[in-house]
């Protein structure tokens, strides 16, 4: 019960990482509020979580949806003490196909809606709060058709150093996690068929030294131990959570 009497925020909170993180949050004690585009997985998600989990409708493209947000978030609790900054997207193609909406699009949801996420809740964070950002492998390891995504999570690595510098004479601790291949519904969502999808599965296991992927609740471990007291002296790390691919 690291989090009890605390409040947590996880935005992308209603589905994979996220949700694996909102849901450790909540048994260990606190409060918490997750952000998501759809409606229908939010009250999925919330109902999964369990207890006066506030689910909100944000995208946090929109400067507008992030305030709203933390307005209902002000509301409802008053404050924020740990915070998992995870709403992204991924979406890949090879670096010729890159266009400029597809540039854009991933801009605006990984880096733009990260950084101003964490800077409309500063109000909301006393001393002692903490700010964990969702990175990538991609951030430190180059793979073909990522030009664009892994951009942006290695501009999160850096972001968690600088943020940290910013926010540290606050007393308040910024840091990163960079999963690898998790569980998620992510390569389904890609269109791929029944074959390609396990083609894709065996070839991302042969390069994950323990010949398997993650699951959220591993991603989860590591956020709330960067959250917690015990993580206390941690500031501006990225946590590589890939089953040693990155090697």
């Amino acid at each position: 019960m690291r989090f009890k009497n605390k409040v947590a925020l996880v935005t992308g909170g209603n589905s994979g990482i996220g949700l694996g993180v909102a849901k450790a949050f909540a048994r260990e004690g606190a409060a918490v509020a997750i952000t998501g585009r759809d409606d229908a997985t939010l009250a999925s998600a919330a109902r999964s979580i369990g207890g006066e989990t506030l689910a909100i409708q944000a995208d946090v493209s929109k400067l507008s949806d992030i305030d709203a947000a933390m307005g209902r978030i002000k509301e409802r609790f008053g404050r924020i003490d740990a915070m998992f900054v995870n709403a992204g997207a991924g979406k890949f193609v090879p670096f010729d196909q890159v266009t400029e909406a597809f540039y854009d699009e991933l801009m605006a949801v990984n880096l733009k809606g990260l950084f101003f996420t964490v800077q409309k809740a500063l109000p909301l964070m006393q001393p002692g709060s903490s700010v964990v950002l969702n990175a990538s492998l991609n951030a430190h390891k180059g793979m073909p058709g990522t030009t664009v995504y892994g951009a942006t999570k290695a501009a999160v690595v850096n972001l968690a150093r600088t943020m940290s510098a910013d926010l540290i004479p606050r007393g308040i601790r910024v840091n990163s996690v960079s999963p690898g291949p998790i569980e998620s519904s992510l390569l389904k969502r890609l269109g791929m068929t029944q074959e390609q999808l396990q083609q894709t599965n065996d070839w991302i296991k042969s390069q994950v030294p323990l010949k398997r992927f993650g699951t959220p609740e591993e991603i989860a471990e590591a956020v709330l131990f960067l959250c917690s007291p015990g993580g206390g002296f941690v500031v501006g790390a990225d946590l590589l959570v890939d089953g040693g691919m990155a090697l």
